[in-house]
C-alpha cells in the first residue's frame, strides 16, 4: 500500500501501535486497517486494561478515543506517558469535539484524527508521530550518555583530588628530608669534603629545589581546574601596570622598553586574569634577558568581532614547528641551563583563557622574539 511507504520502512523493526477505543466496531476497523498497513497493533476497549498491559509491554504510538466512559483520552494519555515518557499519543474524535481534541494536544497529545477514518489522512499523522517518537528516543539516549559522561568526569575529579593529596603529602615529605639533610651536610661537614663531593651535594640541593617547584606548579595546575570563577568587570590597563610594577623590581639594572597600548576592559576573574599577565610578562622579561635592547609590548586589537590581547617581546623566540608544544604541561623549548622554569606557566595561562571562553596561540622566530595572542570577553558596554 503506497500510503504506508513513508511509515513502514523495509527491514525496519515492527512499529508497535496501541489502540484504545470503547466502540468495538471502530476499534476493529482501525485494528484491521493498520495491521494490513504493516503495524504491530494491540487494541483494547478499556483504558484501564491498556495501562495494565503497558507495564509489561512497550509501544511506539498510542491512538486513543477522546471520550470514553471509564476514563477520558486526556487522562489516559497522562497516565500512559508517566509509564513511558517517550510515548507519542494521538487522539481520535468526532467533528463536534475538535476543541476538546486541541485541549488534549495541550495536555501532551501530538495530533488528532477525525472520525470516520480514512487511511490517507491517518498515515501522515502516524508518520509525524513516529518521527517525534524517534527524536524523543534519541534525546533520551543522548541525555543518558551525558549523565554517564558527567559521572565519569566526577570520578576523574575525585581521582585528581586523590592524586593532588598524594603529591602534596606523600612526595613532599621525602623531598623535604632530602633537602634538609643535604643542607645539614653542607653546613656541618662541607669543610671536610673534597671539592667534587661538595659540587655533587650542591647539585642534589638544586635538584630537590627544582622538584619542589615542579610539585607546587603541578598542584597549582590541578587546583585551577576546580577553582570557581568569580567574574566581574576588570580594568586590564590597571592590572597590567600593577603586574609590571611588581615584576620590574627584580630588573632594576635592565633598560627594558615597554609599550603598553590602550587595553579595553573585560569581564572575568581578576585573580586569574592577573595570573595570565604575570606568566606572559615574566616570560617576556626572562627571554629578553640576553638582548641588548629588550622591548616588550602589550596591546589589544579587534579582529572579527573578538577582543585579541597580545604580549610581544624581541627575545629568544622559538621555532614555529614546535608551537603546538608550547602549552603542554612540563614541556620546554629551552634548556634549564639557558632559562629557568618548570614548563607549567603557559599551560596555566591556556587553562585560564579557556575557562573564560577564550583561545590562545603564539607566533615566534628563533632569535627574533615571540608574540602570545589570547581572546577575552568584551564588557557589555563594548
Amino acid at each position: 500500500m503506497n500510503t504506508s511507504d513513508s511509515v513502514i520502512k523495509p527491514d525496519s523493526p515492527p512499529i508497535r501501535l496501541l489502540i484504545v477505543d470503547d466502540n468495538p466496531s471502530h476499534m476493529a476497523a482501525l485494528y484491521h486497517t493498520l495491521e494490513d498497513a504493516g503495524f504491530d497493533v494491540t487494541a483494547f476497549p478499556s483504558p484501564t486494561q491498556a495501562l495494565e498491559v503497558m507495564h509489561r509491554q512497550t509501544f511506539d504510538l498510542i491512538m486513543t478515543d477522546l471520550k470514553m466512559p471509564e476514563m477520558d483520552g486526556i487522562s489516559f494519555l497522562r497516565h500512559a506517558q508517566e509509564i513511558d515518557q517517550n510515548l507519542v499519543g494521538i487522539v481520535m474524535t468526532g467533528h463536534g469535539a475538535i476543541d476538546t481534541a486541541i485541549e488534549a494536544m495541550k495536555a501532551g497529545a501530538l495530533d488528532y484524527v477525525l472520525k470516520p477514518f480514512k487511511l490517507s489522512t491517518i498515515m501522515p499523522v502516524l508518520s509525524r508521530a513516529l518521527e517525534v517518537r524517534r527524536l524523543r528516543v534519541e534525546i533520551a539516549e543522548l541525555q543518558q550518555r551525558v549523565r554517564l559522561h558527567v559521572a565519569e568526569l566526577e570520578a576523574a575529579n575525585r581521582e585528581l583530588e586523590t592524586f593532588s593529596y598524594s603529591v602534596s603529602h606523600d612526595l613532599r615529605a621525602p623531598l623535604r628530608a632530602i633537602s634538609g639533610l643535604s643542607n645539614i651536610l653542607v653546613e656541618s661537614y662541607s669543610t671536610g669534603m673534597p671539592g667534587e663531593a661538595q659540587q655533587l651535594l650542591q647539585r642534589i640541593i638544586s635538584s630537590a629545589e627544582r622538584m619542589g617547584q615542579l610539585i607546587e606548579h603541578l598542584l597549582r595546575f590541578a587546583r585551577l581546574s576546580k577553582q570557581s570563577l568569580i567574574k566581574r568587570p576588570v580594568n586590564i590597563n590597571a592590572l597590567v601596570n600593577e603586574v609590571l610594577e611588581e615584576l620590574l623590581k627584580d630588573t632594576a639594572n635592565r633598560n627594558v622598553v615597554l609599550n603598553i597600548g590602550a587595553l579595553p576592559d573585560t569581564v572575568g576573574d581578576p585573580v586569574l586574569l592577573q595570573q595570565i599577565f604575570i606568566n606572559l610578562l615574566s616570560n617576556a622579561l626572562k627571554f629578553t634577558r640576553h638582548i641588548d635592547h629588550p622591548e616588550i609590548s602589550v596591546q589589544c586589537q579587534q579582529r572579527d568581532g573578538e577582543q585579541v590581547y597580545f604580549v610581544r617581546d624581541n627575545g629568544a623566540g622559538f621555532d614555529m614547528q614546535y608551537a603546538s608544544n608550547l602549552f603542554k604541561v612540563f614541556h620546554r623549548l629551552h634548556s634549564a641551563d639557558e632559562f629557568e622554569g618548570t614548563g607549567v606557566g603557559l599551560s596555566l595561562v591556556q587553562r585560564i583563557v579557556q575557562r573564560h571562553g577564550g583561545r590562545i596561540w603564539a607566533e615566534g622566530e628563533v632569535g627574533k622574539g615571540a608574540t602570545f595572542y589570547f581572546t577575552l570577553p568584551q564588557t557589555p558596554s563594548a
